[in-house]
């Protein structure tokens, strides 16, 4: 246990981000699930929602540092090939 007052606030503050970061992490995991489940389904105006939900989900964490910026680009890349070969599929 910290035993100042400035480690103390350190050690509170660092619990704070935490809890918001694995929130805004578990968040964009359901949305990436939501949305492959929505191309899987073959639903693309269900899809298209969810997709662009969850890429604007993925740029705020990269930009805000909850995930590495790689990390994020990583992840957009993948999601958009899914939903590219699911729309070349369904035309």
């Amino acid at each position: 246990m910290p035993n100042t007052p400035s480690a103390i606030k350190r050690l509170k503050q660092s619990q704070k981000r935490r809890l918001h970061n694995r929130i805004a992490k578990k968040v964009i995991k359901t949305y990436t699930k939501r949305t492959l489940a929505a191309l899987a389904d073959g639903d693309m105006a269900k899809a298209t929602v969810d997709f662009n939900a969850t890429l604007s989900k993925i740029d705020k964490a990269g930009a805000r540092r909850v995930l590495h910026p790689n990390t994020a680009a990583r992840r957009k890349s993948r999601l958009a090939r899914a939903f590219r070969d699911a729309a070349n599929k369904a035309s």
